[in-house]
């Protein structure tokens, strides 16, 4: 009997050792991420072999290590709220941005109206001195800066001080919260030499959170705002613009087109080669009663995404001028895979690679290094939207005006050590503010 229990008990044993072990949940989300890149990703050819989970601290680590890096500069992991949140415009933090001047002078760049700055009164156009008491030059690290202002959650304080336009000086304490960001931070119809000049300062993609998860309905307003006025022209102010929505896009895109070439080919889109049965096409469908020849673009190094993709879309169709400095250079998109991956889904990874590049009716789709500005033009933070004096407002007028700009207003243009775009990854790289 001994000898049959431990014959038994050795059995038991060693079948006990041989079962596998359960596999950390971390390495089954990691796994999961590539198997997902495998299928999805725009670039899956290029993948390497995958790598042992246990060499990475963090998915993001991960995904980093696996992505097509010579073009790849997009691809991130957040979570499903987060991503919800940041189309539709939920936000925390301040709620504004940054931009030096040719001085190298740092100014509030934009402002959002319900966010904390917003409601303290802050402008674009206040030029910023001291940060937590320590003057803006303590902040620089080599050609880049960082204020340290601390992650978004609600409840961080941090102070500014000021200098405004009239002079004087002002100290602010202000606390992140909560808030509803808007996109449209200036519209107005300025009139010129008999011509009724639409601007209208746009600064992400958008959809209106409770109405549409594909439409803006300040987009609308927007437009319709334009139309009552009559406008002859449109400058649209895309400087601050990181992307967001494709759906907005398009929105604005049928708002623009001419009626005569509503039904054309607007743009294709391309998966990788597991999901050609999944590539679209959309065509243009006018909305409302814009008659266009031509639109003039502010673009800015952080024109990003579905800027480009506007601009690209509409240069088949269109007479268009880009006025400011080169776009940052995003033909592809991404949309969101943890609807496709239980593991993901249940542990609340958003996995966000680049999953499609997308094309004009003209076949461009390669514009990595950005659209080129026609009109070079320096940024000018330290007027506020709508001044005159603004030099890339200024010079768009001009061209309206002459058909040219002056020389005194192209030796404006500087490029910039440092801009926010820098400052942020993934998400927040395109929806970028403190």
């Amino acid at each position: 009997m001994n000898k049959s229990f431990w014959i038994l008990c050795g059995a038991i044993l060693t079948l006990w050792a041989c079962e596998p072990k359960e596999e950390p949940i971390g390495d089954l989300i990691k796994s999961a991420i590539y198997t997902s890149m495998e299928e999805w990703y725009f670039w899956n050819q290029e993948l390497p072999p995958a790598p042992p989970a246990a060499d990475f601290g963090s998915n993001q680590d991960y995904l980093d290590a696996i992505t097509f890096q010579p073009l790849d500069r997009f691809s991130y992991i957040t979570t499903l709220e987060a991503f919800k949140n940041s189309f539709v415009g939920r936000n925390a933090g301040h709620g504004f941005g940054f931009a030096f001047d040719a001085d190298e002078r740092l100014f509030i760049s934009f402002v959002f109206d319900e966010a904390p700055a917003g409601k303290d009164g802050w402008q674009r156009g206040w030029e910023i001195l001291e940060i937590n008491g320590k003057p803006i030059i303590e902040y620089k690290s080599g050609s880049s800066y960082n204020f340290n202002l601390g992650p978004s959650d609600p409840g961080i304080s941090n102070s500014f001080t000021f200098r405004l336009p009239d002079g004087s000086t002002t100290t602010r304490t202000n606390v992140k919260a909560e808030y509803q960001s808007n996109s449209v931070l200036h519209e107005e119809v300025i009139e010129q030499d008999g011509k009724k000049i639409g601007y209208w300062v746009y600064q992400s993609f958008k959809a209106t959170a409770g109405i549409s998860p594909t439409k803006s309905v300040e987009v609308d307003e927007s437009m319709q705002f334009f139309q009552n006025a009559g406008v002859d022209e449109l400058i649209i102010d895309l400087r601050n613009n990181g992307g967001g929505s494709v759906a907005v896009a398009e929105q604005i895109l049928n708002y623009l087109i001419q009626s005569s070439n509503s039904g054309k080919l607007m743009y294709t889109n391309k998966l990788n080669s597991l999901k050609t049965e999944l590539q679209t096409s959309r065509n243009y469908q006018k909305l409302g009663n814009l008659a266009l020849d031509r639109v003039i673009f502010i673009t800015s190094r952080g024109s990003a995404s579905a800027s480009e993709l506007v601009i690209n879309s509409l240069d088949p169709y269109m007479n268009l001028v880009l006025v400011g400095d080169r776009t940052f250079g995003k033909p592809v998109g991404s949309f969101p895979l943890s609807r496709y991956n239980r593991t993901l889904a249940e542990n609340d990874v958003e996995l966000v690679p680049i999953t499609f590049a997308t094309a004009n009716s003209e076949g461009k789709a390669e514009y990595f290094d950005g659209f080129p500005a026609d009109v070079a033009v320096g940024d000018s933070p330290q007027f506020n939207w709508g001044d005159r004096r603004d030099f890339r407002l200024n010079a768009a007028l001009q061209l309206i005006e002459t058909g040219a700009v002056n020389s005194r207003m192209l030796h404006t243009h500087f490029k910039p050590k440092w801009e926010m775009i820098d400052a942020f990854k993934g998400l927040q790289q395109e929806f970028p503010a403190y």
